[in-house]
């Protein structure tokens, strides 16, 4: 079993405006008084071209005594992460990194993207116990906060977790953000646990991307029975991870094969689109069935609508769906990304068991972070991107 983690309260302690100076007689600060890292940033939102490398970016600093100062040596690329850099979400980021609307539109720049990191802790904040320096860790970093296409990261001890010992840092950072999305989607959303998974039948669509990967190890591990759609050049992959069924949804409606199939307990749905009008048609009724997608109109709406109405805007959809769908015996379901240490935990000792295996596809050096991003853009993987940023013990 992972060992418990204690709960910290992260209260900010002072005003984030507070000097350094006056800060560091509470919480650990680079032994090396450094103030500027390399990094890859943005300036404005946009295409590949917005993409800069800096040698001036500022060092992360420890302002919350459960936080740590992380050196990446691996950093995981998301699709998440090619649409941020061209602006979605900017409003709702906007607003979780200021609240209090404090600062100026456009404070967030120089922004840094990248949502996972496998590397080893720096410094910790006095409150942190569960960690020392020079621990190797993993982790999944929320997209409010400076990413991992830099030199060192700061988080909160809560969204950290030990590395899998079986894994280098380029494979252990190909798991966090794609392991915790299908972890709140799957556990926190669907309500599977590895004890009332057995002989589920669980429907993924779009199965061989980095949440599908993921998710497809996972459930097996749990005892699910897997239905995966994906392209036919696809189907040797996916069955590799253990899918127990594949459609090809280049063959024709994939909603025709499906339908043939007996229903499904749960399903994932990593495609959105039109998928909603006939893939809860797929459920078994009255028996708790849950459709949970991954592809909501969230972030676009409070994009376009500013954070109340598009808040306004996605509670009235979402209830509506919700309803709509119930009546007919059948859960409607969001699911988000959600930061969890605990969560990679558990997942760590599924990956030192051999369970669940890292699926890297392609790895590029630091300097090649636009060529990463033009790899994921360009969509069909078949795993992850990883960005090597330093050379760990293991080769990294």
């Amino acid at each position: 079993m992972a060992a418990t983690r204690p709960v910290v309260n992260s209260r900010r302690l002072f005003h984030r405006n507070i000097s350094r100076t006056f800060v560091s007689r509470f919480f650990k600060t680079s032994s090396s008084c450094n103030s500027v890292m390399p990094a890859w940033v943005i300036d404005k939102y946009g295409g590949n071209d917005v993409l800069r490398f800096t040698k001036n970016a500022s060092f992360p600093v420890i302002t919350y005594p459960n936080e740590v100062i992380v050196k990446v040596f691996a950093a995981g690329l998301n699709p998440i992460d090619v649409s941020m850099r061209g602006g979605y979400g900017a409003a709702t980021m906007s607003m979780k990194r200021d609240p209090l609307n404090i600062n100026q539109r456009g404070n967030e720049f120089p922004l840094t993207l990248g949502r996972d990191v496998s590397g080893v802790i720096m410094e910790c904040g006095l409150d942190v116990k569960y960690f020392q320096e020079r621990d190797e860790v993993w982790a999944a970093i929320p997209p409010w906060k400076r990413g991992s296409l830099a030199e060192f990261v700061v988080l909160s001890a809560n969204e950290v977790s030990l590395k899998p010992k079986s894994l280098s840092h380029t494979e252990a950072a190909a798991i966090p953000y794609v392991a915790t999305t299908a972890w709140s989607a799957l556990v926190n959303t669907g309500g599977l646990t590895k004890d009332n998974c057995a002989k589920k039948r669980v429907l993924i669509i779009g199965g061989s991307g980095g949440v599908g990967t993921f998710a497809i190890q996972m459930l097996k591990a749990w005892g699910a029975h897997v239905t995966v759609t994906c392209s036919q050049n696809a189907e040797h992959f996916v069955r590799g991870l253990g899918a127990d069924h594949v459609v090809d949804y280049t063959a024709g409606p994939v909603e025709v094969p499906l339908a043939a199939l007996d229903k499904f307990d749960l399903i994932l749905d990593n495609i959105g689109d039109s998928t909603e009008r006939w893939a809860l048609n797929l459920l078994k009724p009255w028996c708790g069935a849950k459709y949970v997608t991954l592809v909501t109109p969230f972030f676009q709406n409070t994009d376009t609508l500013g954070i109340a109405d598009g808040m306004l805007q996605t509670t009235a959809t979402v209830a509506r769906k919700a309803l709509k769908h119930l009546v007919k015996g059948v859960h409607y379901r969001w699911g988000f990304f959600a930061p969890s240490g605990s969560a990679l935990d558990e997942i760590r000792e599924m990956v030192d068991s051999g369970q669940i295996h890292a699926v890297v596809e392609e790895t590029f050096s630091f300097a090649q972070v636009p060529q990463a991003f033009a790899k994921v853009e360009k969509g069909h993987a078949r795993g992850k991107t990883v960005v090597q940023i330093n050379k760990g013990t293991d080769g990294a």
